[in-house]
């Protein structure tokens, strides 16, 4: 029985088949996410993330994964949850984090700590309806990573932050112009 390699708490095999297959049917690499989220009060939402679409098949993850997001007093919330800029700036440190583990296992490198300090700059006056603002979005965004591994140099490491950010999906979708297209029922 073969024992399967494990680096940085990522099965390196599964990880290799997983890239031949999408090298053999880029269709393997095809994914729908989705999020649900339902207002509950004042800046307060809640929501639910309990499947995607893969390869053209419907999957359940393991259990329904809930987030509670709201504003903080400051912003006349109950600071029930972080607000909706605050869940932007961890989904990329989450997506870095990722990236980087999952591609210094491949490349062999044992992580000792990897950790990104995030934050982004907003100003509010376009939000609040003050059209002397800048955009209503942030203004800039800056990631601070430290990684250690035992068998990798600072240079090689260096080299695989900047991979993580080039194939960031969370980066991407941040850097570059999305179509994002809103429908409303009316009840």
């Amino acid at each position: 029985m073969a024992t399967a390699t494990i680096r940085n708490g990522v099965d390196v095999d599964r990880l290799v088949q997983t890239i031949d297959a999408i090298k053999q049917d880029a269709g393997i690499g095809s994914f729908t996410f989705r999020a649900s989220t339902t207002w509950e009060e004042g800046g307060t939402s809640r929501s639910q993330i309990a499947s995607f679409r893969h390869a053209g098949t419907e999957v359940s993850h393991a259990s329904t994964h809930v987030l509670v997001g709201d504003e903080p007093d400051v912003l006349l919330g109950q600071d029930r949850g972080p607000n909706a800029v605050e869940l932007v700036l961890a989904a990329l440190g989450f997506c870095y984090s990722v990236g980087f583990a999952y591609n210094a296992a491949a490349l062999g490198y044992e992580l000792e700590e990897l950790s990104y300090e995030l934050e982004g700059d907003l100003d509010l006056r376009n939000f609040v309806g003050i059209d002397e603002g800048p955009r209503p979005g942030f203004t800039e965004i800056r990631a601070k990573a430290r990684a250690r591994a035992r068998n990798a140099t600072p240079e090689q490491l260096e080299q695989l932050c900047q991979y993580v950010q080039d194939t960031s999906p969370v980066r991407d979708i941040i850097a570059n112009p999305v179509p994002v297209k809103t429908t409303i029922e009316v009840l």
